[in-house]
Order: structure tokens, then C-alpha cells, then sequence
């Protein structure tokens, strides 16, 4: 007899999922665990769309599983806390960001970096410790560790719910790269989710920005609207001949397949791209750049626990906030197409916001 998702747990949980690989999201009954002495229950304000839930509906990266309810930037209010938890109460403001556990005992978890744990469980698409399967914030409230839940700073809106995802994904390698100094001079290639918030952080941490896109229409929006003091465009030969060996440093938030090269010569020497988009194929790495000015490509994935906190409370301190677009949850599959669309043609940076209650 087919497992039954309502009746798999003892709290009735309602959201929206895919069955298969077409990515139709419909409504979908299921259920969460009961709240455990360490467990943080809440309801579910907002979950922001990724770009990257896309990917996982349509089973680009060949690992989904389904029946899948996506969504790893969940913001909601706390409604029941267990008996062991020590930093929420019922009515705490509360997040949930891409992971939901991890081993909690390897070196990267010993160090706050449950991130690149090997055992790490996601947030959805991935199996819990008692092997069912995790299903994310696309749905009505979640039910998770308090080690993986993140206090939402009171003078921070709810609907800044893609700092989960956007967020962390680019302040963590600003941070960590030592590309956060005053005075550097940062590139930011892609001008959507990621990219729109690598500037504000940049823009945030003092240093000088330039955009770099293929499409000369993001100008206006990147400069006016963004603070970024520059724009190259990337398909322009004299453009981008006239800024090389001016960058420190590259966050590059593309996932799609693009040339190297010519980012790589507009950094000066020690220049770090870090890559933080995820093409689905593989992308060519020239050598001899990288050697004429001992130059680094390395990548970044969102950050641990600690750091998603630090995140967040810098993001308040500065009223950093993602530019976003509120839908109800019924219209997530117009939302989904609009998004694939917007990426495509590289015409919008807004995010897309799911408002569940």
C-alpha cells in the first residue's frame, strides 16, 4: 500500500508540491513531526522563491525526489517551542534557511560550517534522521532543530525572507575571501537574486562596485536604483579592455554557462573570483591568467549557522533587504514561469515572495 504523507507524522501540515519532473506545483496535504524537547515550531509567514528551486522542481541537478514541496527561505512566528530549546519562545520571529540539520560532530561542523557537511540535510529534497522526507516552506509552518533556526531581528521585516538564501550566499564569500575591506574595488557579475544583493552588501562593507552584465538595460538599475558606482558590458570588447587589472575581486552569481577569461583579466593581481552561481555544465578554466598574477577561482555556498545569524543582524543594522515582489501562494506556478523568463532574458532582479498566512 502507498505510504501516505498525511498520516506520516501527527501534525497535519498543509503546502504545495510537485509530483514529477514537469514542476506543477498543486495543493498538497502531508504532515511534520511533533515538536521535540530541542524542536522550534512556527507558522509560516513568507518563503522566497530561489532560482534554485526551479532547478530542484524540474530535476536539473538529477536528485530530486518527489512528492517535493520546495522553499528554503521560510520566515514565520513561533508558536510552540520544546522543553530543552533556550533561544525561542512562542510568538519569537524565526527563520529557516537551505539546511535543516547536519552530523554536528565533523570538522566543518565543529567550526560552525554545517554548510559543507557531508551529512548536511536540506531544507527540502533531502531525508531527516528518521529517513522521511523534508519538505520546505512553500507550505503552511515547519517544524525544525533550534541549532538550524534563526532569530529575526524585530526591526527586520519578514518579507526580507530571501537573506536566507540570496543573503548568506553572498555575504559569506565577501566575508570570508576578504573581499569586505573599504576602499576595494568589487565586481559583481549577474545582476539577479544573487547579484543584487552582493552589491548591497559590497556597497554595505564600503568598497567601490562594478556590475558587470550582458544586458545594457540593468545599467539604470544597478547604478541609481542598486549604488553601484560602475557598469560594464560584459559583450563589449572595449569595455571591458579599458577596466582590466582594476578589480580586487569577482562575486559571480551566473548559473549559466559563460566565459571565464574575461573575468579573469579584469582583476589586478591576487584577484579572487569566487563563484557562487551553479551552472549546470561545466565551465572552461584558463590557466595562464590565473598564473600571470597568482589569481584564484574558488566557489562559496551559503554560510553555517553562526554565520546566517551575523548576516541577518548586519542586514538589520543597515536595513539591507532584498528587492521583492509578494504573491499568494496560488499563483507560485506563474511566479515559477515568470522567474525562468526573467533569468532568461536577464530583464528583473526583484525576487519573487510567497505570503502563506
Amino acid at each position: 500500500m502507498a505510504k501516505s504523507f498525511e498520516n506520516e507524522h501527527p501534525i497535519k501540515a498543509f503546502g504545495w508540491a510537485t509530483r514529477d519532473t514537469s514542476g506543477v506545483l498543486s495543493p498538497f496535504n502531508f504532515s511534520r513531526r511533533v515538536t521535540g524537547e530541542k524542536d522550534v515550531q512556527f507558522k509560516v509567514m513568507y518563503c522566497g522563491i530561489c532560482h534554485s528551486d526551479l532547478h530542484q522542481l524540474k530535476n536539473e541537478w538529477g536528485n530530486s525526489k518527489y512528492p517535493m514541496v520546495p522553499g528554503h527561505e521560510v520566515v514565520g512566528v513561533v508558536t510552540e517551542v520544546g522543553s530543552k530549546v533556550e533561544k525561542f519562545k512562542v510568538g519569537d520571529k524565526a527563520g529557516v534557511g537551505c539546511m535543516v540539520g547536519s552530523c554536528r560532530k565533523c570538522e566543518n561542523c565543529s567550526v560552525d560550517l554545517e554548510n559543507y557537511c557531508p551529512r548536511q540535510i536540506p531544507t527540502y529534497n533531502g531525508y531527516s534522521l528518521d529517513g522521511t522526507l523534508t519538505f520546505g516552506g512553500y507550505s503552511d509552518m515547519m517544524v525544525s532543530d533550534e541549532h538550524f533556526v534563526v532569530r529575526w531581528p524585530e526591526n527586520l521585516s519578514m518579507d526580507a525572507a530571501p537573506l536566507l538564501c540570496a543573503g548568506i550566499t553572498t555575504y559569506s564569500p565577501l566575508k570570508y575571501f576578504g573581499l569586505d575591506k573599504p576602499g576595494m574595488h568589487i565586481g559583481v557579475v549577474g545582476l539577479g537574486g544573487l547579484g543584487h544583493m552582493a552589491v548591497k552588501f559590497a556597497k554595505a562593507f564600503g568598497t567601490k562596485v562594478t556590475v558587470i552584465s550582458t544586458s545594457a538595460n540593468k545599467k539604470q538599475e544597478a547604478i541609481e536604483h542598486l549604488g553601484a558606482d560602475s557598469f560594464l558590458i560584459s559583450r563589449d570588447p572595449e569595455q571591458m579592455k579599458a577596466a582590466m587589472n582594476t578589480l580586487d575581486g569577482i562575486i559571480d552569481t551566473v548559473s549559466a554557462v559563460h566565459p571565464i577569461l574575461p573575468l579573469l583579466m579584469l582583476m589586478k593581481s591576487h584577484g579572487k573570483l569566487v563563484m557562487v552561481g551553479a551552472p549546470e555544465k561545466p565551465v572552461e578554466l584558463p590557466v595562464f591568467p590565473l598564473l600571470m598574477g597568482r589569481k584564484q577561482v574558488a566557489g562559496s555556498c551559503i554560510g553555517g549557522m553562526k554565520e546566517t545569524q551575523e548576516m541577518l543582524d548586519f542586514a538589520a543594522k543597515h536595513n539591507i533587504t532584498p528587492d521583492i515582489e509578494v504573491v499568494p501562494i496560488d499563483y507560485v506556478n506563474t511566479a515559477l514561469e515568470r522567474l525562468l523568463k526573467r533569468a532568461r532574458n536577464d530583464i528583473s532582479h526583484s525576487v519573487s515572495l510567497l505570503r502563506l498566512h
